[in-house]
């Protein structure tokens, strides 16, 4: 089946990230919504707690499982948010040199790109057609690209070193 190709309004990187890249490239501004995600389930609850006058102070569990909740759904947006930006979706400036500067170093010393699986091939393509885009689908099943493949939807021929020209 052929790779579906989306127009973004700025460059792509990657249609697949690894699950660390996309941790590694975060922005402190995805650390803050996760942080501030974390904070606001518990203060919800806390705050519909104090607004009925019939309760008397908001149950300790409740507060920590929303703390829980709110920890979690704070993760997995601002793992969305650097996602975005992966797939050009959201601009991307800082994340284009960061992964132009590793995949290129990587090219310099010979080593694969997105680095060296031990899964078999149909393994590595299942697991793409599985988690290409399935950020999109956090709220149903939250997937993330654990299986490095070659299969990222860019041209690895943009890392490999530019050769100067001979006089």
């Amino acid at each position: 089946m052929p790779e579906k190709i989306v127009e973004t309004p700025f460059p792509l990187i990657d249609v697949d990230p690894y699950a660390g890249r996309v941790i590694r490239y975060m922005r402190p501004s995805d650390y803050a919504w996760w942080a501030g995600l974390t904070a606001a389930f518990p203060g919800a609850l806390w705050f519909w707690e104090r607004m009925d006058k019939m309760a008397t102070k908001p149950p300790r569990t409740a507060l920590r499982v929303g703390g829980i909740l709110g920890f979690v759904g704070g993760f997995l947006f601002a793992y969305q948010r650097s996602s975005l930006r992966f797939w050009g979706w959201t601009e991307n400036k800082r994340e284009e040199e960061m992964d132009y500067k590793e995949m290129s170093t990587r090219a310099a010393k010979g080593l694969p790109l997105y680095g060296e699986s031990n899964e078999p091939e149909w393994v590595q393509g299942a697991a793409h057609r599985n988690s290409v885009y399935s950020q999109l689908k956090f709220q149903v099943f939250p997937m993330f690209n654990l299986v490095n493949h070659p299969y990222h939807g860019v041209d690895p021929a943009k890392y490999k070193p530019k050769e100067e020209p001979s006089q």
